[in-house]
């Protein structure tokens, strides 16, 4: 009979003093529950619960236009959710503005490993996005991450996921194409969008 170690349920917050460990599940059912409501902006980080900045009004108006561009151009065998709270582990999810998969697993069959691009709108969370957020994303595999400065409207592709980050990074400005890996149909320009 082989015993198993039991899983350590802590993690070690910033002073050094041991935090509890949450679950994916847990902050599921402590929602049911109504400890948190349903719209609070959370994401969980390695167990931690991390609260989420604000957005402002240059992310919601770009988010607007973006969602109405990439519904008119959707191909038939993807689809994309909003803000959706994206599984990456047990301990571990993020709300992407957007994210996009393929249509035959359906939001149930969204992972890490079935991403095909995911898109983060930042205004006052930029250096959070493109840092810490960013080095999860590649550290999950997600194959494309855009992190969109939703003020200046300069778009930084990151391509080629691994451990220590993405291998290829890159700024794009907003009267340049934007064109994914996964699906050219849902190239944009963003100077193109009537965003007002």
């Amino acid at each position: 009979m082989t015993i198993h170690p039991p899983v350590t349920r802590t993690t070690t917050a910033a002073e050094g003093l041991p935090r509890w460990r949450f679950t994916v599940d847990e902050i599921h059912r402590m929602t049911e529950l109504g400890i948190f409501d349903e719209h609070e902006r959370i994401e969980l980080i390695g167990g931690e619960i991390v609260p989420m900045q604000s957005k402002g009004g240059p992310h919601e108006i770009l988010k607007t236009y973006l969602m109405l561009h990439w519904a008119k151009r959707l191909p038939e065998d993807l689809l994309f959710t909003t803000e959706t709270t994206f599984r990456l582990s047990i301990d571990t999810f993020l709300e992407p503005d957007f994210v996009f998969y393929p249509k035959a697993g359906g939001w149930k069959g969204l992972a890490a490993s079935t991403a095909l691009l995911v898109v983060e709108l930042a205004d006052s969370s930029l250096r959070y996005d493109l840092g810490r957020k960013a080095g999860l994303y590649a550290g999950f595999g997600i194959a494309e991450l855009w992190v969109i400065d939703a003020v200046r409207l300069v778009t930084h592709v990151h391509r080629h996921p691994g451990p220590e980050g993405y291998g290829s990074v890159r700024e794009v400005p907003a009267d340049a194409p934007l064109v994914p890996d996964a699906s050219p149909a849902l190239a944009v320009t963003l100077a193109d969008l009537d965003l007002r």
